[in-house]
């Protein structure tokens, strides 16, 4: 079969090198894609926001079925448009997607079915006021949130009133987050470990695959601001199996009947980011898709032919299907651009790609990089590459992980030391 992957980041190279390495794949197509993504398939020069080109390269390449990557088609509908046309996706419908693209309808949701999560309430952009009253009523720390897509970025944890009075003016004055921030989300703050489960769901029948757990911060012991992700590790001992029992009969299936019941069934991809809190799992968000970087360190676990899986997925054939985890861990650590998730210079050349990946257990995601006219990859955003590694056990992979980065060198590199330090510590 052959599959068309939407999305040019480290998710989408993920992705692809996992469908590449599956027996029933054929080929593998990323649009747009990015250096990573060619080496084990073949870019298309399309805009994912352009349906119209999406589909016609569903039909060009005789695509069996296609997977959205990244949240903004499918919160903008590319899914419903290739759907409509009798194409399978692996993503879910724009009304589904509102789970991530709407704060503020996620959290109505959860409310409605009775599903946990922090207390909170919403407030519009024109409510400032009333929104500052409430923070002043409200125990800190406590969280600010812009309800739309924000990159990641958009949730702002104060541990002062006046960090989040100031937070509040980011958002809605300062438009920071753009449109993200019409509408803002105010809510207490949960003590506990963040985790995150991916659910494999055709609108009925789901799977669950090894549960993660996402580094946020830009900085070790989760310091400074909020990034989409500087590191990951799978399967994380933080989530063992009463606790994932729970999350899946107190969250995945209520969430999963509530749309159903609501006439707008989520096929695809939902990922469920956790606190593990002393009351039990709750929930902090939803998100649409896979995670960016919880992607690159799940799917090497995953024994199934990933192909035909993702396939039963998108053809709501899901049922009887089961997923096979590898006994292995697998860790993630970013290597970022210096200044991010703030401004920062791109097209800085990177050495040492080669190096790192003939270590053992070792490969390198692209995720902001590109060539230039003379072939050199240089650096094209704020997270540049994820340097992966499996191993029997979480501490050699940590080890293996730290040395293909030390291996890479561009100059600004950033990362973290301390991904998956809890698990060590939990282990």
């Amino acid at each position: 079969m052959r599959v068309l992957v939407i999305g040019s980041g480290g998710r989408e190279h993920a992705l692809c090198r996992a469908l590449a390495d599956s027996p029933s794949c054929d080929g593998v197509m990323a649009a747009p894609g990015n250096p990573g993504t060619e080496q084990v398939g073949t870019n298309l020069t399309l805009d994912p926001a352009d349906a119209d080109a999406v589909q016609a390269a569903v039909n060009e390449h005789d695509i069996d079925y296609t997977i959205i990557g990244p949240e903004a088609p499918l919160v903008n509908g590319l899914a419903d448009h290739l759907r409509a046309a009798g194409h399978p996706v692996m993503g879910p419908s724009a009304a589904a997607a509102r789970l991530e693209g709407s704060k503020a309808f996620a959290k109505a949701f959860m409310a409605e079915h009775d599903i946990p999560t922090a207390t909170f309430r919403t407030f519009a952009a024109n409510e400032a006021d009333e929104a500052h009253a409430y923070i002043t009523d409200r125990p800190v720390p406590v969280v600010v949130k812009a309800s739309g897509l924000a990159g990641g970025k958009g949730a702002l944890v104060c541990t002062t009133r006046e960090e989040a009075h100031d937070a509040l003016d980011r958002i809605v004055d300062d438009r920071d987050f753009g449109e993200a921030g019409d509408q803002v989300v105010i809510e207490a703050f949960m003590e506990g470990d963040e985790a995150s489960v991916f659910v494999l769901t055709d609108g009925e029948k789901y799977v669950v695959c090894p549960p993660s757990q996402d580094h946020k911060a830009i900085g070790e012991g989760g310091t400074g601001p909020n990034t989409g992700g500087m590191g990951a590790y799978a399967p994380t001992p933080l989530v063992d199996g009463s606790t994932l029992t729970a999350v899946c009969r107190t969250i995945v299936e209520p969430t999963l009947k509530g749309m159903s019941e609501a006439d707008t069934p989520y096929q695809g991809v939902l990922y469920v980011g956790l606190m593990l809190t002393s009351d039990g799992p709750k929930v902090v968000e939803y998100n649409c898709r896979w995670g960016d970087p919880e992607a690159q360190v799940v799917l090497p676990l995953l024994d199934n032919d990933l192909a035909t899986l993702f396939q039963s997925v998108a053809e709501q054939t899901l049922s009887g299907v089961h997923v096979r985890a590898s006994a292995q861990s697998c860790v993630g650590v970013v290597l970022a651009s210096q200044g991010y998730p703030h401004s920062y210079d791109t097209g800085v050349p990177i050495d040492g790609i080669d190096q790192a990946e003939r270590m053992p257990g070792v490969h390198v995601i692209h995720a902001g990089t590109r060539r230039t006219d003379d072939g050199t990859l240089v650096t094209d955003g704020g997270r540049v590459l994820c340097v992966v590694a499996t191993a029997p056990d979480l501490e050699t992979a940590v080890e293996r992980a730290y040395d293909g980065a030390d291996a890479i060198q561009f100059d600004g590199k950033t990362l973290r030391r301390d991904i998956a330090h809890s698990g060590l510590m939990a282990a």
